[in-house]
């Protein structure tokens, strides 16, 4: 294809509008233009093929024999474009909508709801990629990530799904008969920490303890971390949401409370239009008040 033989596609794009409605002024509305920018188009055209195009006819406008020609041959290539742009459009909405977050936040918030979104979007499909590891959306072809975030560090833009309390937690057996009056009095307990994560080494730095031996951390899928508390293999650093029951029913233990400390936010793509991704996203923030 020799593409600088050809003239602007813009103004084959005006004349055919104009040959499909026969009018300047509805040519310009099917196009969002002015039918000046139409008319001055299709002169632009009569210019580079040499001939007239289109007349005047009454209220309206009448096409030549070259006119008629032409428009013939671009509207069955403006047809065949449509139908690839259909096609490849029709097949991006029926691609798996990939989604991420982290183990727990997929067991303890998202699976217990996921069941709705189904039921009232069965055309999207969901394929859902627990992990501890912040991914890159574009690089590993994901649409959307539900990301946690310090709230002192949430970006300013964030779109916040769900604000949490943060505790740390253990057994009685474990924490019950131990004498812990300042985060320091942890630094010698087993801890339990979400693979691919910090959080046990920044909370001892957010309190100022200076780590006189190795802590003792094990470090494993966030959906298994609650099930070895209970054993009292350890103690871990959760959202309150998660473990609120164990509390209550003295199961567990809560210690050194945060109000409000933590965030889980939606993240997608930039730009990205596609209608599953936007049907997720809003389904998300309706399901955005606590458990």
């Amino acid at each position: 294809m020799n593409w600088r033989s050809l003239p602007s596609l813009n103004a084959l794009r005006a004349f055919s509008a104009l040959a499909e409605t026969g009018s300047y002024t509805r040519a310009g509305e099917t196009l969002s233009v002015t039918h000046a920018a139409v008319m001055q188009q299709t002169r632009a055209l009569e210019a580079y093929f040499g001939v007239r195009l289109a007349t005047r006819s009454g209220r309206g406008v009448a096409l030549t024999d070259e006119g008629r020609k032409l428009a013939r041959d671009l509207a069955a290539g403006f047809h065949q474009i449509g139908d690839g742009v259909e096609a490849l459009i029709n097949l991006q909405q029926a691609r798996p909508l990939h989604v991420t977050m982290s183990p727990v936040f997929a067991v303890k918030w998202l699976m217990p709801r996921l069941g709705e979104f189904q039921a009232s979007h069965p055309d999207v499909t969901l394929l859902l990629n627990p992990s501890g590891k912040i991914v890159d959306l574009e690089r590993e072809g994901m649409d959307v990530a539900i990301r946690y975030s310090r709230c002192e560090d949430l970006p300013q833009d964030a779109d916040i799904l769900l604000v949490l309390d943060l505790v740390v937690v253990g057994t009685p057996d474990l924490v019950g008969s131990a004498e812990i009056t300042n985060p320091a009095d942890l630094v010698h307990l087993p801890w339990l920490m979400e693979l691919g994560t910090r959080e046990v080494p920044d909370w001892f730095d957010r309190h100022g303890v200076k780590l006189d031996r190795p802590l003792m951390i094990s470090q494993m899928p966030g959906n298994l971390i609650m099930d070895a508390v209970k054993r009292s293999d350890g103690i871990t650093y959760t959202a309150r949401q998660w473990v609120q029951n164990e509390i209550r029913s003295g199961e567990l233990v809560e210690l050194f409370p945060e109000e409000q400390a933590g965030a889980f936010h939606i993240h997608t793509r930039p730009r990205d239009e596609r209608r599953a991704v936007r049907q997720f996203s809003n389904w998300l923030r309706s399901q955005s008040s606590p458990i």
